[in-house]
């Protein structure tokens, strides 16, 4: 079990490190980062993230054990505002709500190619009946993310002047989806105990989601396009 643990760690550090390589973030860490570039962000995330609930049922569909779809109902009734936290409210309604706050919508507002292309990587590793892609898929390229990019996020308003408690959607996630990623690398390690050729599945799919995830940032911001994920990771 403890080597299954060790590879999933591994590719976490290793996606994150690459992932935190992107100029938006770096720019963002920085305080470099215009609030235009910002508020696009947070338009295209919308559009990204209000699919959330669809993803995790996708994934939870496949899922051959009552344990693991227990274990991640947990989280599906956190995103619903069921758990009792943050004052039972929906995430989705509490994104809207720091959406208001800046007189953004995202009802109107158009995906770029990279937003789309994230959200149809999300979706059919998610929809896969073999689990395996879905687990890594959200664990690792979503999940397990959320800390380290939502920071940088913080830190990038925080350089624009826009106070930490307008942005409570982010540091809400900064605490819980910590949670949420254990859970699902619990099951990723139970999964790859029963088949040990499931794991190079999920880290693929963790990749595939975290590549998505490096160009969607690089949409965002009107500067020489970032390098490729790829590179990011070999250097």
């Amino acid at each position: 079990m403890d080597c299954y643990v060790s590879e999933i760690n591994n590719a976490h550090h290793e996606y994150i490190t690459a992932l935190s390589e992107n100029p938006f973030l770096t720019r963002c860490r920085n305080g470099l980062i215009t609030i235009d570039e910002l508020k696009f962000f947070l338009v295209q995330q919308g559009i990204y993230s209000r699919n959330f609930i669809r993803y995790l049922c996708a994934l939870m569909s496949n899922l051959a054990s009552n344990e693991d779809v227990r274990d991640l109902a947990d989280n599906l009734f956190e995103e619903l505002g069921l758990e009792g936290g943050h004052a039972g409210v929906p995430h989705h309604v509490m994104y809207r709500r720091m959406l208001d706050r800046f007189g953004l919508s995202i009802e109107a507002a158009q995906p770029t190619e990279a937003t789309r292309t994230l959200i149809a990587q999300m979706l059919n590793h998610c929809r896969n009946p073999n689990p395996a892609w879905g687990l890594g898929a959200i664990c690792l390229g979503a999940e397990a993310l959320v800390p380290a990019v939502y920071s940088d996020i913080l830190a990038g308003f925080a350089g624009c002047g826009v106070d930490e408690d307008q942005l409570d959607f982010f540091r809400i996630h900064i605490d819980c989806d910590d949670g949420h990623a254990e859970t699902l690398r619990t099951i990723m390690v139970r999964t790859a105990i029963l088949d040990p050729g499931q794991l190079p599945i999920m880290l693929q799919a963790g990749r595939d989601l975290v590549e998505a995830r490096f160009d969607f940032f690089s949409s965002l911001q009107d500067r020489t396009a970032a390098p490729a994920f790829r590179e990011a990771t070999e250097a």
